[in-house]
């Protein structure tokens, strides 16, 4: 049987290992580590250098965070699976990973063999949620949502975070799981200019991650 060529993308050293000493307790098949990446930019990178047939993403990196690389890397490593190994459990956050087209989701806190059930369903072009994790999705959301019209708690909100309604409308657009170049596009601006909104939201709402700007941005009903 040939191996699975895996990239284990995670800044948390302890954590890597673990997973690949799981990964190593294999009996169903053997696992080949063909890279590690420390954050989204060297994974993308890494990917380049290496075929990898499977990803295990920490949403949470620095340089290019799990949920801003995952379009990427659907888009140019199409035959590549990825499985989110994060602790965010938040719905709004699993639901835009598997929009951006995320194949599995496992909380860190799950068992162990929970990994090797994700790994089973995804390499067969299935979809694996773990344990806890829900999209908690109603009726009518399956399609991208509709751009919510400015109310005076928006713009209350605006206010206390000195955002603008630039800043506003891309953040809306970042919730429907959009790549910069796609927020680009529906704006008319170009992929450097969303890059720095972005950035600049980040800073203003206190944030390090897109993940932890979704919450933010559900939490506080913009969008």
């Amino acid at each position: 049987m040939n191996s699975v060529k895996v990239v284990i993308a995670e800044d948390h050293h302890v954590f890597c290992e673990g997973l690949k000493a799981i990964l190593s307790m294999s009996e169903e098949r053997p696992f080949e580590v063909v890279g590690e990446a420390k954050s989204g930019k060297d994974l993308l990178v890494l990917l380049w250098q290496n075929k990898a047939d499977l990803v295990f993403l920490d949403l949470n990196l620095p340089e290019g965070d799990g949920l801003e690389v995952l379009p990427e890397i659907k888009k140019k490593f199409p035959d590549t699976r990825v499985i989110a190994l994060t602790m965010f459990d938040d719905p709004k956050i699993v639901k835009s990973a598997f929009k951006s087209g995320l194949d599995g989701y496992i909380l860190k806190g799950n068992p162990i063999e929970e990994v090797f059930e994700a790994v089973d369903e995804v390499l067969t072009g299935q979809t694996f949620m773990g344990t806890g994790v829900v999209l908690n999705l109603l009726p009518g959301e399956n399609g991208p949502r509709k751009k919510k019209e400015r109310s005076s708690f928006t713009d209350k909100f605006m206010q206390k975070y000195h955002l603008t309604a630039r800043e506003i409308e891309v953040l809306q657009l970042i919730s429907q799981a959009l790549s910069n170049k796609e927020i680009a596009k529906a704006l008319f601006i170009s992929d450097q200019t969303v890059s720095v909104h972005r950035k600049n939201i980040m800073r203003k709402l206190g944030v390090s991650n897109t993940a932890a700007l979704l919450k933010v941005a559900y939490e506080n009903d913009l969008v």
